[in-house]
């Protein structure tokens, strides 16, 4: 029995009720329970293709979560008497059934679930992305052609179509369907808020993309959201409505490539006028070794030809170990700058500023 499986498990838990999800720590730990005392689902888990070395990598505790919240999502029996908004249960015995019971019944909908990379497309990250993009076209004075690696439904490609209000500042139309609220740590940004933000060109990439015109695709997105954090869901909903909406206008959608020859063919559409921006948040760790190096390496070719009137930025909001605090970090060509602007909460609950207008 994997050791390492549980383990994951365990940290996920805890990971949840710490941070506001005590429900979905409770699912966590009769999943785990049930798990230990049960060879044959616990071995599907762990032979889940790429994930066995290190499941807590990937995530197999919140691919298990979110193909259980789909269920109740649906409306099935009993998930969605247990789960929220329903009140509850008292003890986790009946939690613990309802698991067993999903990967006797409802086997198709788990195994979708534990085969797609976790796919949170946190909307409230925009609000840590935001400010990064406000920075490198305060320090470029140029448009943006944004490119974005691992977005999933793409819901972060359209950071600026949102309000962000802090405290401390605020950015963006009063009248936008969503406001984004984080919690802000520190003073205000310098020169933020003035920043006109013009973004040219949008694209990204997902290795299995959800595609918001497909019936049934918003439907796995929200299962990816923490059951008992309606605030979430709700964020979620309005996002999405934004993206379909602009991405139709636009005629933008999240291709299907890898990591590595995206960004390959997107610098090759490099243009003097505009800043090139790549953009990814918490999905780095999700890929292989080669791939990160791959990509690095395409950025690094990339800076040696940019100059003042064609900059090349990486925009990237990822943990520096698993589970800890997100780190937004900068960096741009041809200086080669390369700055911490904030510390967040994984959800974009908190942002604490760490770069002012005085920085490189």
């Amino acid at each position: 029995m994997s050791t390492a499986l549980l383990a994951a498990f365990d940290q996920q838990q805890r990971w949840c009720l710490g941070n506001g999800a005590p429900f979905s720590g409770r699912v966590l730990g009769a999943a785990a329970r049930w798990l230990h005392e049960n060879r044959a689902p616990h071995d599907r888990l762990a032979a889940i293709a790429a994930i066995a070395d290190d499941p807590a990598a990937a995530a197999v505790p919140l691919r298990l979560l979110a193909g259980l919240h789909q269920l109740a999502l649906q409306g099935l029996q009993p998930w969605s008497t247990l789960w929220p908004p329903a009140a509850a249960p008292a003890d986790d015995k009946a939690l613990q059934a309802a698991v067993a019971l999903a990967f006797v019944a409802q086997g198709g909908t788990l195994q979708r679930a534990l085969a797609w990379p976790p796919q949170t497309n946190e909307v409230q990250r925009s609000a840590v992305l935001l400010p990064g993009l406000l920075h490198i076209a305060q320090r470029t004075g140029l448009p943006l052609a944004l490119m974005e690696i691992g977005a999933s439904a793409g819901l972060n490609l359209w950071a600026d179509c949102h309000r962000l209000q802090t405290d401390a500042w605020a950015w963006g139309r009063a009248d936008a369907p969503l406001v984004l609220q984080p919690g802000w740590r520190g003073p205000a940004p310098q020169g933020l808020s003035g920043v006109a933000l013009d973004i040219r060109r949008r694209a990204a990439c997902d290795v299995q993309p959800i595609d918001l015109a497909a019936a049934g695709e918003d439907l796995l997105l929200e299962s990816y959201v923490w059951a008992d954090q309606p605030e979430r869901l709700q964020r979620l909903r309005i996002a999405i409505g934004v993206a379909r909406t602009q991405m139709a206008v636009q005629n933008v959608s999240v291709q299907r490539a890898s990591a590595v020859d995206f960004v390959q063919q997107q610098l090759a559409q490099r243009r003097p006028g505009q800043a090139w921006v790549l953009m990814h948040s918490v999905m780095w760790q999700y890929m292989p070794a080669g791939e990160q190096l791959a990509i690095t390496a395409l950025m690094q070719a990339a800076a040696a030809t940019a100059t003042p009137d064609a900059p090349l930025a990486w925009l990237r909001l990822e943990p520096p170990q698993p589970s800890q605090a997100m780190e937004l970090r900068c960096q741009r060509w041809p200086t080669g700058a390369d700055l911490l602007l904030a510390r967040a909460h994984p959800h974009g609950a908190w942002v604490e500023w760490l770069a002012d207008a005085a920085a490189p």
